[in-house]
């Protein structure tokens, strides 16, 4: 019989491909930097319980995350990490906002850079008993992973570099919470 995806999980050798929680309404306003949070949506209130939240769950359940924690350079993002993972490390990797891009009107061969990219970054493997995780943003509809809700995570298998990735499942904040049921 196949390994459930929780046991899975606590084996750790995985990706947690993760959106950051609720935001604002608004639109991040492109003459703004990253590092000036007032000219970005961020985290509601929603938001950052969903993020607390989500880093119980993952400590409740014993699922262990590598240090440190990949966060797109946004403040949204980079503050779900901290939220979730006060105790860990926030790394920030300016190519995740190539994903938040990929939104916006690009050329079917931007498009497929960054993807492959995003392949490269996903068929890494993290090392064995524990996982990497990634906040990031959702992806357009038939693109990449996909969209993705509010702290929804990707569980995704790295097959190692150029051999692709398998994705084991797709959970919302609350599949995350019934983990021992899925």
């Amino acid at each position: 019989m196949a390994k459930d995806l929780l046991t899975l999980l606590r084996e750790g050798g995985l990706i947690l491909y993760a959106r950051h929680g609720t935001a604002t309404v608004g639109v991040d306003q492109a003459n703004g930097t990253f590092q000036s949070c007032q000219y970005q949506r961020n985290l509601s209130e929603q938001g950052r319980q969903e993020a607390v939240y989500y880093g119980q769950m993952l400590r409740y359940w014993q699922i262990p995350v590598l240090s440190p924690i990949i966060a797109s350079p946004f403040c949204r993002t980079i503050e779900t990490a901290q939220l979730a993972f006060p105790n860990i490390q926030v790394q920030i990797d300016p190519f995740l906002f190539e994903i938040f891009m990929l939104g916006g009107n690009l050329s079917t061969v931007q498009q497929n850079t960054i993807l492959t990219a995003f392949q490269s970054m996903v068929e890494m493997k993290p090392p064995q008993g524990i996982n990497r995780l990634i906040i990031g943003h959702s992806f357009p509809r038939d693109v990449g992973l996909g969209p993705i809700s509010s702290m929804g995570t990707v569980v995704i298998k790295p097959k190692g570099l150029g051999q692709g990735y398998e994705i084991l499942g797709k959970l919302t904040l609350e599949d995350l919470a019934k983990l021992d049921t899925i």
